[in-house]
């Protein structure tokens, strides 16, 4: 059983305790699923999510804002149990962030079907040459009778292929780089959007190369205003980067409690917790946890009372919870021996699920930019 005390801290309240508790009893249930089938496997996750009530936590309701402790005590709980799960969940709240923060009524209903479980969504953000520097997008939206063209690629787009709607980001040209560009909401069978190819990773989760070829949207699929999709998608960013360190927390948590068992085992000589070299590397570890679970905590808490940007905060929480977690998987993984690159030990495999969180939702150097850019300004 993993460590909880961290749930005492006065971070939280009595709901979020009480959510924690339900959680885990649910995911002692329901997970890990077969992840044999990635693409089914997520569409199970979904519906099992949404029937359970935790898709509802994933966006806010009219008239509510997101509550990114509890946003982030579900990842990092499904991330200890099962990391598609934790997948499935963060994709139906970042896909639909948008709406969630900036959506019109019509537009919510693609949310209130996302939160049930009924709807898969995701969210267009990178190209081919435009990952970390979004303000260099370059599909293009133009105007048409009665709404919008959109033309160009997006490239490893999570839940691509599989999902039912998506934000995209696309260029409208009201000014150069970042303020010329907007968000829309698309849905999948859009005509002009396909497919180009599926993209394999090493930690397998349905990921995507998609294609507008002038795919036409109505003038309501425009979320807000012209001219502000990069501050709707940086301020979706704000909201869901502690949470991706959240994941990092769970994936680092489960690493340190299979530590644990491997090193209590009986030996002839003794288990390898008696080494005073283990014990070290043991305290290492908890001591990382327990600083990413501080950091990303105090930023989500820091948003919860109603700070309008953590950008800092968030961006501290991402890189330290995330680094960190692969320092406490790569550790776990040597306290194995030669099992921990078994393929199918649950460390091998927590060892290639943390890597691409270094990378997505903003690579560690980029948070390092936001970091030291808060410092000199």
């Amino acid at each position: 059983m993993s460590d909880t005390s961290f749930l005492d801290w006065p971070f939280f309240e009595s709901r979020h305790r009480e959510l924690a508790a339900a959680l885990e009893e649910w995911c002692v249930t329901h997970l890990p699923v077969d992840h044999v089938d990635v693409d089914a496997a997520c569409r199970t996750l979904v519906v099992a999510l949404g029937a359970g009530g935790w898709l509802t936590h994933s966006g806010a309701g009219e008239g509510e804002r997101l509550d990114i402790r509890t946003l982030s005590l579900i990842r990092e709980t499904l991330a200890r149990h099962d990391g598609l799960a934790d997948f499935a969940f963060a994709m139906q709240g970042l896909g639909m962030g948008a709406v969630s923060l900036f959506g019109t009524t019509e537009q919510r209903e693609w949310l209130e079907r996302t939160r049930a479980g009924k709807a898969i969504a995701g969210f267009m953000l990178t190209e081919p040459g435009a990952g970390s520097d979004v303000a260099a997008t370059a599909t293009v939206a133009e105007r048409v009778s009665g709404g919008w063209r959109l033309s160009g690629e997006k490239t490893y787009i999570s839940n691509g292929g599989i999902a039912d709607v998506y934000v995209v980001l696309a260029r409208t040209g009201e000014a150069p780089g970042a303020k010329g560009l907007s968000a829309f909401l698309m849905p999948a069978d859009a005509p002009g959007l396909s497919v180009v190819d599926r993209i394999d990773v090493m930690a397998p989760h349905p990921l995507a190369h998609l294609r507008m070829d002038g795919v036409v949207l109505p003038e309501t699929a425009l979320i807000d205003k012209t001219g502000e999709g990069f501050k709707i998608a940086m301020t979706v960013l704000d909201h869901f980067r502690p949470t991706v360190g959240a994941a990092a927390l769970g994936f680092a948590r489960r690493a340190l409690d299979e530590a644990l068992v491997r090193v209590g085992r009986a030996r002839p000589s003794g288990p390898l917790a008696d080494y005073q070299m283990v014990q070290g590397h043991l305290a290492d570890m908890a001591l990382k946890i327990d600083a990413a679970a501080l950091l990303i905590y105090r930023a989500a808490w820091v948003k919860d009372q109603g700070a309008a940007r953590i950008s800092r905060e968030a961006a501290m929480a991402k890189l330290y919870a995330t680094e960190a977690a692969q320092e406490v998987i790569d550790m776990a993984v040597q306290l194995h021996g030669g099992d921990g690159v078994r393929t199918g030990m649950p460390v091998e495999n927590l060892y290639r699920e943390i890597r691409a969180l270094r990378i997505y939702e903003g690579a560690s150097d980029v948070q390092r930019l936001v970091i030291a850019r808060s410092l000199l300004t």
